[in-house]
């Protein structure tokens, strides 16, 4: 294993915690203006300021990463991740999640495609995706399986043995909404054939996603709290210039920074979908690491008929999500109440959740 992955030695007391988050029960510190509706930064004010970079006593370069965006996935990540590398100051690896700090026999599992990709085999693997960082004070990835557990478990012990002085960014959305997505992902990805409702009560790891609270709690345990920032999905989606500049303001970075589109969404679920026929093999193939090889010397007849016969329309207006919303309500509300708990704050944004 990896020497990067022993565990710490020691924990860090949780002290406080930076958010952007609902309406907050706490006080605003004194002169920190409110961003919009139920946009601030509670209970503790991160002031601007360089994030330290550790980087490997045997070599200054390439830099470890120093900031992560662990999720949620389906909650906006994918738009974060393009705006954030938009700023001059801050680097954002490409590809945007490299699961390094997962086991990766679980990754091999849930994700092997990106297991192809060999990030795990070797720190100096995976450090190469920052190589062309520069000197800049922020460098980062994107990987939302850092916040899935159980399924993954152990990330937040490997974070900290690599990088104690880490930063982390999460967002969350409407915890119905988010789950819902989660659900058409897997049927685009990952030939998900059982319908809506049937899906969620069978399979736990739609829930448990959506559980922030349990997601936060092991890097609020290992990490001190100042080091931690959540956001939700709505408020970057109702005010993104405004929250995005709040996110470079707390990262030490240029807050007047305004990149080109800040309202364009990435990677947003579009109504009509294509859903991974029969087993996944030639889609798999197609988001393989030997198909980035191959695939540009392919004839672009033979490439359009591998995408007719890998996948299929879904037109997702005719499907009934009530059901499933009825059943996810009681359960992820009282989520909700936990992680309003451990944060402080409420979520009036959450639309769907309260009905």
């Amino acid at each position: 294993m990896n020497p990067a992955w022993s565990s710490p030695s020691g924990r860090c007391l949780r002290s406080s915690l930076s958010t952007l988050t609902g309406a907050c029960k706490a006080d605003r510190p004194p002169g920190l203006p409110a961003a919009g509706a139920g946009l601030y930064t509670v209970p503790f004010v991160v002031q601007p300021g360089p994030i330290p970079t550790v980087t490997s006593p045997l070599s200054a370069s390439p830099p470890r990463p120093n900031l992560f965006l662990i999720g949620a996935m389906k909650s906006g990540t994918t738009s974060l991740h393009a705006l954030l590398a938009m700023h001059p100051q801050v680097f954002m690896c490409e590809p945007k999640e490299p699961c390094y700090f997962l086991d990766p026999d679980q990754l091999r599992r849930y994700w092997p495609e990106m297991w192809e990709r060999r990030y795990w085999q070797s720190e100096a693997a995976y450090l190469e995706l920052f190589a062309t960082a520069g000197d800049v004070p922020v460098i980062g990835e994107s990987s939302t399986d850092y916040s899935k557990l159980p399924r993954f478990a152990g990330v937040v012990d490997r974070l900290r043995a690599f990088n104690p002085q880490a930063r982390f960014i999460y967002i969350m959305r409407d915890p119905v909404e988010r789950t819902l997505s989660h659900y058409w992902h897997m049927v685009t990805h990952r030939a998900e054939r059982r319908d809506m409702l049937t899906a969620l009560r069978e399979e736990p790891h739609y829930l448990e996603v959506s559980h922030y609270a349990r997601q936060l709690r092991p890097y609020l345990d290992a990490f001190s709290g100042e080091r931690i920032l959540t956001l939700t999905f709505e408020a970057l989606q109702s005010d993104p210039l405004t929250t995005l500049q709040q996110v470079f303001a707390w990262l030490g970075v240029d807050p007047d920074f305004v990149p080109p589109d800040p309202d364009k969404r990435e990677n947003a679920t579009a109504e009509r979908i294509q859903q991974v026929s029969g087993r996944g093999l030639l889609h798999r193939l197609r988001h393989s690491r030997l198909w980035d090889q191959v695939g540009p010397w392919v004839p672009a007849g033979v490439r359009r008929l591998g995408v007719r016969l890998s996948v299929r329309e879904v037109d997702r207006t005719g499907v009934d999500r009530q059901a499933a919303i009825d059943y996810l309500r009681p359960i992820q509300r009282e989520q909700t109440e936990e992680l309003g708990r451990l944060l402080g704050c409420d979520f009036p944004e959450w639309k769907t959740l309260y009905g």
